[in-house]
């Protein structure tokens, strides 16, 4: 099952755009779908300001929905530049975390986080909207190509323990 993750990620990274395109349909009908579960809990909740509240916040998550379904180019820019605008975030975030940490060991690598994900964000802005054809496929075929590899590694790994328990086991009986 590894090799065919790995083998998928490989794919989505070599066809970005149609990964990106697929991952924001994706995401629209998830919206969609968390739009009319949060109708359904508005409705059943008790107290008119916060049945308000919770339509709105439905009818928000159920628009934005339709919309990357219905134009995921679009919505493949929109999330490209808010990917973008969350690893700045994250840089930030992980930078004040690494000088938080700094006595500790291993804070350097807080610090060396921060910098990858602000590198990434500056390629992902400084290029937007035309980064938005890579960057969301890119990425997530990186993601699924690393877990095929660790799928493959992990089941290497215990494959390897059982053998050795076995041959343990023969040793001592």
């Amino acid at each position: 099952m590894g090799f065919v993750i790995a083998a998928l990620g490989i794919f989505m990274i070599a066809y970005p755009m149609a990964t990106a395109t697929v991952t924001t349909i994706f995401v629209g009908w998830s919206l969609i779908f968390v739009g009319v579960a949060q109708f359904v809990f508005a409705v059943q909740s008790k107290g008119a300001g916060h049945v308000f509240f919770k339509i709105v916040v439905s009818l928000l998550y159920g628009v934005t929905g339709i919309v990357l379904v219905f134009f995921p180019i679009a919505g493949v820019a929109a999330l490209t530049l808010t990917l973008g605008s969350v690893l700045i975030v994250q840089a930030a975030l992980l930078t004040a975390t690494a000088f938080a940490l700094r006595p500790a060991a291993g804070w350097g690598w807080f610090l060396a986080d921060a910098v990858a994900a602000l590198a990434v964000a500056i390629l992902i802005i400084a290029g937007w909207p035309s980064s938005s054809s890579w960057a969301i496929g890119t990425l997530v075929g990186v993601s699924v190509l690393m877990t095929g590899i660790s799928r493959i590694v992990i089941t290497t790994v215990i494959r390897r323990s059982a053998g050795n328990l076995q041959n343990m086991a023969r040793g001592t009986a």
